[in-house]
């Protein structure tokens, strides 16, 4: 499984869905240009000890992850998705692309994968889920759909 997570802002955010590919194996790609350095004091607590079980990498566009991984699934995590997040079904190498913490995701990814972006149920009132929360979310869903691989 992958998380991306474009153009991130918060560190505190970045570490703690860091910590959640940590303990579940999931590889973490974070797109340019970041809102802060990857030597953040912040983004380090946040993932406490479990740097040394993250794969993170690195990328300048989201259109260079389209092409390193061209047959790969996508699914776009967005208050206005057209699905649930558990509407849909899960395979262990999609990708989980949730967008930066104050604009979400660019509009113009969302009107080319509007079949596969998805939301969680917030009430009307509200604006989103906390991105680090929204992660965790979505990522166990897909994570339990294919019997949570590698993990007790």
């Amino acid at each position: 499984m992958h998380i991306v997570l474009v153009e991130p802002e918060i560190p505190a955010n970045t570490g703690n869905i860091s910590r959640t590919c940590a303990v579940t194996g999931c590889v973490l790609h974070l797109i340019r240009p970041l809102g802060f350095s990857t030597d953040d004091r912040q983004l380090k607590r946040a993932g406490l000890d479990y740097w040394h079980l993250l794969d993170v990498r690195y990328h300048d566009s989201i259109q260079e992850l389209w092409a390193l991984h061209p047959d790969a699934r996508f699914f776009y995590v967005e208050t206005q998705g057209k699905h649930l997040y558990t509407e849909v079904t899960y395979g262990p190498d999609d990708f989980l692309v949730f967008g930066k913490e104050t604009k979400g995701l660019p509009p113009d990814i969302l009107a080319a994968n509007e079949e596969t972006t998805v939301r969680i149920p917030i009430r009307d009132e509200a604006r989103s889920l906390n991105l680090s929360n929204a992660v965790a979310i979505v990522a166990f869903e897909a994570l339990r759909q294919n019997g949570f691989p590698g993990l007790r």
